[in-house]
């Protein structure tokens, strides 16, 4: 009875889970691509601002609503993308370790919120977002059987758009 108690809370915790599908290298500048769930079905679009200084991509909902920005910070020791929300408010701040002899390290510093720490294998996209010792978000291959795609699985209550901003940018600078 106890196990089965345990089980059902499990999956029930399992299926809270927000997972979408994510497209590799499909990333540059002035070109759009769609962020599905994991049914298929197109959830947001990110639009690549083509013909700026900077590189910029916006997160919209699918009536065309812009949810955030994405925008990489210039003359930067350390390569830096910056998400605004849709008031041009600083959100979120994705930063590359300074030095990283072994594997790729980054740290996202949250504005009003605990700041998330990236560990894993950002190359090969399997690797986790967490703000200490909870896990946030789990990025990786392994879900989507769909060749040069990803998924990003978010933990119930947290905010998807910023997650999946977070991953666009990590994807940018890597």
């Amino acid at each position: 009875m106890v196990l089965r108690r345990r089980r059902d809370a499990r999956d029930e915790a399992r299926s809270a889970r927000t997972r979408y599908q994510m497209r590799q290298k499909l990333i540059s500048i002035g070109d759009d691509f769609w962020i599905e769930d994991d049914r298929g079905q197109r959830v947001f679009k990110v639009d690549g601002k083509a013909l700026r200084i900077r590189q910029t991509l916006i997160i919209e909902d699918m009536n065309g609503r812009a949810l955030c920005r994405i925008q990489e910070r210039m003359l930067r020791v350390r390569d830096t993308m910056e998400i605004e929300g849709p008031d041009g408010q600083r959100v979120a701040m994705v930063k590359k370790a300074l030095i990283s002899p072994i594997r790729n390290r980054w740290a996202v510093k949250i504005g009003d919120g605990p700041d998330l720490a990236i560990r894993g294998n950002i190359v090969n996209h399997e690797y986790t977002i967490g703000d200490g010792s909870n896990l946030v978000a789990e990025v990786s291959r392994k879900w989507f059987r769909v060749r040069d795609s990803y998924g990003v699985q978010i933990e119930p209550d947290q905010d998807d758009v910023l997650i999946l901003a977070i991953t666009v940018a990590i994807d940018m600078m890597r």
